[in-house]
């Protein structure tokens, strides 16, 4: 897919809106072969999805043999909004906490005294992390209101071509 379309569909406001979420579903192989889909909260800094894991994620081996990914973010209201992302996973091992981390957890209702509280903890746990950027290869956003599921877009070019 050219960067331009990419870049053109990730700038829509329904796109904004999702990838402004606190959770993804990244999708991957793992080293057995079989898929795996975890839920995994992200951040977008603007050309890149950044989500972050402990030094001992198992996803982490299986990423290093094949770095290739898929995301899902989506809305649970109807009609849903989905946003799907493609990839390849760059791993990052970073000292401390990296300030997405701490970002992506933005959204979620916290009061600041709990703030201090979580942040405190992550903190006393973790000696540092490992950052996973995915930069967009492929985008889909799915709104059903200006865009479809590509099976049911087909289904309505058929039905409009028995029409005519």
């Amino acid at each position: 897919m050219e960067p331009s379309r990419i870049t053109e569909i990730l700038n829509r406001p329904y796109s904004k809106e999702l990838l402004a979420r606190d959770l993804t579903r990244l999708a991957y192989v793992a080293k057995d072969g079989t898929p795996r889909n975890v839920p995994i909260g992200f951040t977008w800094n603007g050309s890149q999805i950044v989500m972050c894991t402990t030094k001992n994620a198992p996803k982490l081996a299986a990423l290093r043999e094949n770095p290739m990914v898929a995301l899902t973010i989506d809305t649970e209201v109807h009609p849903p909004k989905t946003l799907l992302i493609r990839g390849r996973a760059e791993l990052d091992v970073v000292e401390g906490i990296p300030d997405e981390y701490l970002q992506m957890n933005g959204s979620y209702r916290m009061t600041p005294e709990q703030r201090v509280e979580w942040e405190a903890e992550v903190r006393s746990l973790y000696d540092g992390m490992v950052r996973i950027v995915v930069t967009p290869t492929w985008v889909k956003l799915i709104d059903f209101e200006t865009t479809l599921p590509s099976p049911v877009e087909e289904l309505m070019r058929q039905r409009e071509e028995r029409r005519l």
